[in-house]
């Protein structure tokens, strides 16, 4: 084993991930929705091991040889970042009392009334009561602000469009990194290693450390501030894509 060059390569790779992008916003706020989170990570995680491995083994030299496709990356993810960027607008705007307190959301009383309404009275409810059947106690659960969540497709959906529509991940993962790679002769596959490890560490790490923040976010009107920073972020970072260079 090449230490050296494994610890190399998880020093570049951390400081190429460590930086506010599009993908990591979506990583923090699935990891703050507790949702999906370890699908999330890890499609993150193999995607930029992926990338990686391309880079290392090559495959930017062939990218290099035919630069618009950098260009067809660069205008379809600043047009998705765009999209995802004004849903995100929406949510803030029109919220939908997304909360992580706990008890956000209770089941129904235990004496089978509605919720706000007075409890029954008289001989029906005593026989109910002195009965065998009760109801089940109550459970505070997460509301997310949806009923059933946003489907594991769709989110891994969205999550692989803000991975392998960013032309950064090709500059930064395929180029830069595979060339610094390459510069380690044999060791380049340990450097390799490295980087993909940086990687694991990075995304696992921020998806399941946003948890953290779920007392912060225990009200609507701090969902509301985070998605008007995330839509903000994204229109920055669609707009920075299409700005010539």
């Amino acid at each position: 084993m090449d230490l050296s060059s494994t610890l190399a390569g998880l020093g570049l790779g951390l400081s190429l991930i460590v930086a506010i992008g599009a993908q990591n916003v979506f990583v923090l706020r699935q990891g703050i929705r507790r949702e999906h989170v370890f699908a999330v990570a890890a499609v993150c995680a193999i995607s930029d091991a992926v990338l990686i491995l391309a880079g290392v083994s090559g495959i930017g030299a062939v990218l290099t040889a035919v630069p618009w496709l950098v260009d067809v990356v660069r205008w379809a993810g600043a047009a998705f970042l765009a999209g995802y960027a004004v849903l995100a607008a929406k949510r803030a705007i029109r919220p939908s009392g997304a909360t992580l307190g706990p008890g956000a959301s209770t089941a129904a009383p235990s004496d089978g009334t509605p919720d706000g309404a007075a409890p029954s009275t008289g001989p029906a409810a005593t026989a109910v009561t002195a009965g065998t059947l009760t109801a089940a106690p109550a459970r505070p659960t997460r509301d997310t602000g949806a009923a059933a969540g946003t489907t594991l497709l769709a989110t891994l959906g969205t999550c692989l469009a803000l991975t392998w529509l960013n032309p950064h991940v090709y500059l930064d993962t395929v180029f830069l990194l595979g060339s610094v790679a390459n510069g380690h002769g044999e060791g380049r596959w340990w450097f390799a290693l490295g980087a993909a490890l940086g990687s694991v560490l990075w995304f696992f790490g921020l998806a399941y450390g946003a948890r953290l923040l779920g007392r912060v976010l225990s009200t609507p009107r701090a969902w509301r501030i985070l998605d008007g920073v995330i839509a903000v972020v994204m229109l920055a970072l669609a707009v920075s894509l299409v700005l010539p260079r």
